[in-house]
């Protein structure tokens, strides 16, 4: 059985650098891969509730918030470094979690992010 795709919500000017040096390096929102250790991602039916925590998605937060979200459709088996599938706390749901950078052509898919309209997937 093949592994599902992440996905990763980011700022298309992060995505952008990262297509510059070749791998994507930042775990969430203003925080990088050395500070958090791992680089946080969801699963399709995740990630807008990762986004409304993030980004939120009222006119306020849009406003003030990176207007240029981008979601990264990462291919596991493109990967060299360990996925772990962790939860915040003792029996809650679980999130994937990449231990190291992504290189750029594990990543088989942008999508721009709609925040009126969710997940455009």
């Amino acid at each position: 059985m093949a592994e599902a795709l992440l996905l990763h919500l980011t700022e298309g000017p992060l995505w952008e650098a990262a297509r510059g040096t070749g791998t994507y390096e930042m775990s969430t929102r203003g925080r990088t891969l050395q500070e958090e250790g791992f680089i946080h991602c969801s699963l399709p039916h995740q990630l807008p509730g990762v986004a409304e925590m993030l980004y939120g998605s009222g006119t306020a937060a849009a406003a003030e918030g990176p207007a240029d979200l981008v979601v990264l459709v990462i291919d596991p088996a493109r990967l060299s470094v360990p996925v772990r599938y962790e939860a915040l706390a003792p029996g809650g749901e679980e999130f994937p979690h990449i231990y190291g950078p992504v290189p750029v052509d594990a990543v088989v898919e942008v999508r721009p992010w709609l925040r009126k309209e969710g997940n455009p997937a």
